[in-house]
């Protein structure tokens, strides 16, 4: 369950600017949230640990900041507002990007960087890593918009080819950067330490296999190639929207985890990544709506999908919005219990 889901199952206005910001308030709540849980459910489902800002690193300027997007508070959410509105902006925009990746650490870290890593890692505070992006079609869309950027990769491929390898140019130069600072290297990573890769990227729907072989997988691919080359390193992916047709290629980067919307059916999923492990396929407004058979339905229904080759942790497929109920979550532990016994 996440955060979201106080407001309704404690019967409270919903306020998520003051749940951001107001860290005192959000862990009564998480508290007065997890009795209820561990009634219910038998857990304690949210954190109750405070945030303590003394061995918390400055932050680190991600890569909207490099594409100087800026992130506006609206409408109950950060949405990242368009950075260039045309080609001759977008052309400017990455003649400054380009600018700025050959000097990258200096203006990712705050002034103050060394100062804090020295004291920090003296209290054994590692430095962060760089694991997980939204994806590159959110990214570009974001910054420069949907049609923008669906319409450049059509009618000047040249200049989105730019576009594109400027994002990638990017990503992995963060990487870079924040890897220098811990020390890390593929060949010191014990364990896995430090592999893996993960994106978030709804708005790769919105490209056809052709675009997204032009634009996105290119991408996908170098980080996963630098941060994911072994077989068991995690490679995941969500983008909870109907991205069913860009299955054959991300089947060609062997992802090992997906959380994918919810007309994506398990079979499909399943048909081109044989190795991953499924998180979905839930509907999220199922479970947020509290439609109790239909809950069941789609359990048992993902189930039987998954019965061959098995793989399947039944989750949400996309966001825990508010509105799901802890008797919704105990409905579909009862279910998995009853009816979610694989028979050799």
């Amino acid at each position: 369950m996440s955060g979201e889901c106080v407001y309704d199952e404690l019967g409270i206005p919903e306020d998520y600017w003051r749940y951001e910001q107001d860290p005192t308030w959000r862990l009564e709540l998480h508290k007065a949230y997890n009795d209820k849980a561990e009634k219910i459910v038998g857990r304690r489902l949210l954190s109750e640990t405070p945030h303590d800002p003394t061995r918390q690193y400055p932050p680190v300027k991600s890569l909207a900041d490099v594409f100087e997007a800026k992130n506006v508070w609206q409408d109950w959410s950060w949405w990242l507002q368009e950075s260039a509105h045309d080609e001759a902006e977008l052309s400017a925009l990455l003649d400054r990007v380009e600018r700025r990746l050959e000097n990258l650490r200096a203006f990712l870290f705050p002034d103050n960087w060394d100062q804090e890593k020295s004291r920090l890692t003296a209290l054994g505070v590692r430095t962060p890593l760089y694991r997980g992006q939204r994806g590159p079609c959110t990214v570009a869309c974001s910054i420069y918009g949907p049609e923008n950027t669906l319409m450049l990769c059509l009618d000047n491929p040249d200049l989105a080819l730019r576009w594109r390898e400027a994002i990638r140019r990017a990503m992995l130069g963060i990487g870079a950067v924040l890897d220098a600072e811990r020390g890390w290297t593929p060949e010191n990573s014990k364990n896995g330490d430090g592999r893996g890769f993960w994106f978030a990227d709804d708005n790769c729907c919105l490209f056809s296999p052709e675009l997204y072989e032009f634009f996105g997988f290119p991408i996908l691919k170098a980080m996963f190639d630098r941060y994911a080359p072994d077989p068991a390193n995690t490679r995941f992916q969500h983008s909870d929207s109907a991205m069913g047709h860009l299955l054959p290629l991300l089947g060609k980067l062997d992802l090992t985890g997906t959380n994918f919307g919810p007309t994506v059916s398990v079979t499909e999923i399943r048909q081109h990544l044989p190795r991953a492990v499924i998180e979905g396929q839930l509907a999220p407004f199922t479970f947020s709506r509290n439609e109790h058979e239909r809950i069941v339905l789609e359990f048992l229904r993902d189930f039987d999908q998954a019965g061959a080759a098995r793989g399947l942790k039944f989750a949400t497929a996309g966001s825990i919005n508010n509105g799901s109920r802890l008797t919704s979550m105990r409905l579909v532990m009862a279910a998995i219990q009853k009816y979610g016994r694989y028979r050799r």
